[in-house]
């Protein structure tokens, strides 16, 4: 594959990721299973917006659902996307040190 393509596919997952709520399911999810409730919960948004968070990240393979009676539990098929929580949290460390230092 073209390397303008892969760019491309990044640019996607990495716009997927550009939110805050949906960081904070990925977050989340990281610590374990937990049902809609709980996220919608940990959110503060209403069940059909954590809804569409959830379908889009399970649209893009990075969640998984499972049905439990009346509960659908999510878990994160990807621990790596954490990666990109710790790759933000360094970079505005590092430009906070920048700032500091000037």
């Amino acid at each position: 594959m073209p390397k303008q393509k892969v760019f491309a596919k990044q640019a996607k997952v990495l716009k997927l990721l550009a939110n805050e709520s949906r960081l904070q399911i990925v977050d989340r999810l990281s610590r374990g299973e937990c049902t809609v409730g709980e996220i919608v919960e940990l959110v503060g948004s209403d069940a059909s917006t954590v809804s569409k968070h959830l379908a889009l990240l399970r649209a893009h393979g990075i969640v998984a659902d499972r049905r439990q009676g009346a509960f659908v539990h999510y878990r994160l098929l990807l621990p790596c996307v954490c990666n990109f929580l710790t790759c933000a949290m360094q970079v505005l460390k590092e430009t906070k040190k920048g700032l500091e230092a000037r």
